[in-house]
């Protein structure tokens, strides 16, 4: 779908919706594992999605973080230790807390690649490989992948992370 067109809400609210009833209101980082990562190509992208999860949960339990690269770790690892249920992310700053085991994706449920077609572009395909190998398996996770354009690459790799995928395309 096309810049516009809700693509982060329509990927962000359902998310919100499937985490609440596991929403846990207490201060122990241990009670809020990630449990959906959202992968952007960009840290202005990041940065916007993260705007927009913080909005649509500020009346819930639930605690987001964003991490990208260009800036200080230390706030953000802070934010990490602290758990978070929904991190977003750009690949490389992703998999820098990964290694510093300040994240762990392992009761990841819900993974999401925005702009998926800027990413293979952008030559963010291994990265984000190592990154989907840290989650479950595909059979206990749904991914979900997010393009302006759906080129056969994506779709090979939809097909290589996913079981049964579907493919969605939406207009303005």
């Amino acid at each position: 779908a096309q810049t516009g067109t809700g693509k982060t809400a329509g990927f962000s609210l359902p998310i919100i919706q499937k985490l609440l009833p596991k929403a846990s209101s207490s201060t122990s980082p241990a009670r809020h594992p990630v449990r959906a990562s959202i992968l952007t190509p960009t840290r202005e992208l990041a940065d916007q999605v993260a705007d927009n999860v913080r909005s649509y949960s500020r009346h819930t339990p639930l605690r987001s973080a964003v991490v990208f690269g260009g800036v200080d770790m230390a706030p953000q690892t802070a934010a990490l230790r602290s758990g978070v249920e929904i991190v977003i992310a750009t690949p490389g700053r992703l998999l820098d807390h990964i290694q510093q085991k300040t994240l762990n994706l392992s009761q990841t449920e819900i993974f999401v690649m925005d702009e998926a077609d800027r990413m293979l572009d952008m030559g963010f395909i291994p990265d984000v490989r190592r990154i989907v190998y840290q989650t479950p398996h595909k059979r206990n996770r749904q991914t979900l992948f997010f393009s302006a354009t759906f080129n056969e690459e994506v779709m090979r790799l939809a097909r290589s992370w996913t079981l049964a995928p579907e493919h969605v395309s939406v207009t303005p």
